[in-house]
């Protein structure tokens, strides 16, 4: 069900609210006069981004959150409800990964990935269950990229989170079902690659500057999907046109989908600069608020590969398709 009140009336919580994606939903949600309880390591981006929200028409609070902890995040609602009333809905969005061959990247970081990407989530429903249950119902976003779906080379650690959360929130909508709390709606969104600062900011063992695979779409893009979610709730929702091809890519020839799209990222997610090893935000929080990671001159590439990509998909399903019809035409003779 969607929220029990209008934007305009509604709480709702963002973690991993500094920058990015998380910077974007905030000001989406403030322009429709939501308050907004912001939630990230860095205060003083925090700071910075309410700021803009209430020069755009929202409420703000900050409140400085690590979402490894738990206690933390626990108290992350409590200090939303004292301040607002109520919690109408909540984004899970804070994420961090760590690039490099699954066998180079350090143990700490790639625990520490799992730790903030899917334990953070798991501890940001817990928190929030009670609440949106005593507010009547509300709606739990939880933004788990396209390679919740699909998978990148270089990515073991964000992939294996993002498959995680993606199966972590049908579970939870589930069990939310059949024990009668379907006035709480469960909703994930897989967005595209995005104009962030993740990949500037991420832990990189490549040896190689990393840049993100095109197309690149505006954060605005994926604030405006979340904002539709808490509207009219769904189970899943892409964010950019390009997760919605993939996706679909996947699921009619996945083997194919898995080598083509290793091939393009392996050739499209590295610049031509070297890089200096470093764990990036992985343990450390980023210093200021940025929306965008200036990638935006990558989102007017023309993706010949991705054309290319789905004639071939499509071209195996189909013929995947013929063969079955054959062999069932065969076996009625």
């Amino acid at each position: 069900m969607p929220l029990t009140r209008t934007l305009a009336d509604a709480t709702v919580v963002i973690t991993g609210a500094s920058s990015g994606i998380g910077t974007a939903t905030a000001y989406a949600l403030a322009r429709r006069g939501a308050d907004v309880v912001l939630a990230a390591r860095t205060e003083t981006a925090l700071e910075e981004v309410a700021r803009r929200c209430r020069e755009l028409g929202g409420r703000a609070l900050v409140v400085p959150t690590d979402v490894t902890d738990p206690v933390a995040v626990e108290e992350l609602a409590v200090r939303a409800a004292a301040e607002f009333g109520r919690i109408d809905a909540w984004i899970n969005n804070a994420a961090v990964s760590a690039v490099g061959l699954f066998d180079e990247i350090p143990v700490a970081e790639f625990r520490r990935v799992v730790e903030v990407n899917l334990l953070g989530t798991t501890y940001g429903i817990r928190a929030a269950l009670p609440w949106l249950s005593a507010s009547g119902g509300g709606v739990l976003v939880n933004n788990a990229s396209v390679l919740a779906e699909v998978a990148m080379p270089y990515q073991s650690a964000y992939n294996a989170t993002k498959h995680g959360i993606r199966g972590l929130s049908d579970t939870v909508r589930q069990e939310l079902r059949v024990t009668g709390r379907g006035n709480i709606s469960i909703c994930t969104v897989l967005p595209a690659t995005i104009d962030t600062p993740f990949f500037r900011h991420a832990g990189n063992h490549t040896g190689r500057e990393l840049v993100p695979p095109p197309p690149v779409y505006p954060p605005e893009v994926v604030a405006e999907t979340i904002v539709r979610l808490l509207r009219r709730p769904r189970r899943e929702a892409y964010a950019g046109g390009a997760a919605r091809l993939v996706g679909l890519q996947w699921r009619l020839a996945p083997a194919l989908a898995e080598r083509v799209l290793g091939w393009y990222v392996h050739r499209t997610q590295f610049g031509p600069a070297r890089a200096v090893e470093s764990s990036g935000n992985v343990f450390r929080p980023d210093a200021e608020a940025v929306r965008e990671g200036g990638w935006g001159g990558r989102r007017r590439q023309l993706v010949r590969m991705t054309t290319a990509f789905g004639l071939a998909a499509a071209g195996t399903a189909v013929g995947t398709v013929a063969a079955m019809t054959r062999r069932s035409r065969a076996g009625r003779r």
